[in-house]
């Protein structure tokens, strides 16, 4: 309790220092050093929810996949990847999604969904901790999802005509908003998510930080609920749809070998 306790006075005393910046390697490696990290809490969280949340069928995540999710460590440095039960490609997001519905019964539907399913992907990722990632295209949709993926990269769309390249292998280095730009499939940043977002006090999945970008984009058509390049919208596109796996799947497999550390740190 006393090291939740500190975390948190320890995150909030970060967040101001950091709210203009991106927290510099030192303050990381402080948190690191002292082993407190805000987002400690969440994933203990979903720890909680691995072991006791049930619905309709009685069962929880553990009833499949063993006491401290000893049938799944590794499994998210495989991620994205093809699964039989669901016939579809599926990051952390949308597998953790399937089972909670599918096995589970819980609804997870919407922001009470995003309740269960971010701190389950955090847990479940930490179970791969120090491990390569290890990310293969061996199915036809592996395949066509991860050249989906690389054409969303370097599309130029929506009003400001950005694509997730220009941001992050032209403009790498240079500051939007006062924020750093990186190159995650340069560096490998895949390796550090999910991460807890310190301006938001959230931890974030990939899947929160792709929309986010595609807010900025201007492209997603609420009326037709799907991405349409023709026309610009400001709206972030729903979770769990094919662009987002696919962006995922690119990223990630550019991330091959780098050693799972998570969750990450950023601003």
């Amino acid at each position: 309790m006393r090291k939740i306790v500190f975390a948190s006075l320890l995150s909030g005393a970060l967040f101001f220092s950091v709210k203009a910046e991106a927290p510099t390697p030192e303050q990381l490696k402080i948190l690191k050093e002292m082993g407190v990290s805000p987002a400690d809490v969440i994933v203990e969280e979903g720890r909680d929810y691995y072991h006791n949340l049930k619905g309709k069928t009685g069962k929880t995540c553990a009833s499949c996949h063993g006491q401290d999710g000893a049938n799944l460590v590794g499994a998210y440095a495989k991620m994205p990847r093809y699964y039989t039960d669901i016939k579809r490609v599926a990051d952390i997001d949308v597998r953790i999604k399937a089972c909670l519905e599918k096995y589970v019964g819980v609804d997870a539907k919407g922001k009470k969904g995003r309740k269960y399913i971010v701190p389950l992907a955090g847990y479940v990722a930490t179970l791969s901790n120090g491990m390569p990632i290890n990310v293969e295209l061996k199915h036809p949709e592996e395949k066509r999802l991860y050249e989906l993926g690389k054409e969303l990269w370097y599309k130029r769309v929506g009003a400001r005509d950005f694509s997730c390249a220009i941001c992050h292998e032209v403009l790498d280095g240079k500051r939007i908003r006062l924020q750093k730009l990186g190159a995650p499939v340069r560096d490998k940043l895949y390796a550090h998510w999910p991460a807890y977002r310190i301006s938001k006090d959230k931890l974030w999945t990939m899947e929160d930080r792709i929309r986010g970008c595609y807010k900025s984009f201007f492209l997603f058509d609420p009326e037709k609920g799907k991405f349409d390049f023709k026309k610009n919208w400001v709206k972030k596109p729903p979770f769990y749809i094919e662009e987002v796996v696919a962006l995922e799947l690119y990223m990630k497999k550019a991330a091959n070998g780098a050693k799972i550390e998570v969750p990450g740190l950023i601003r």
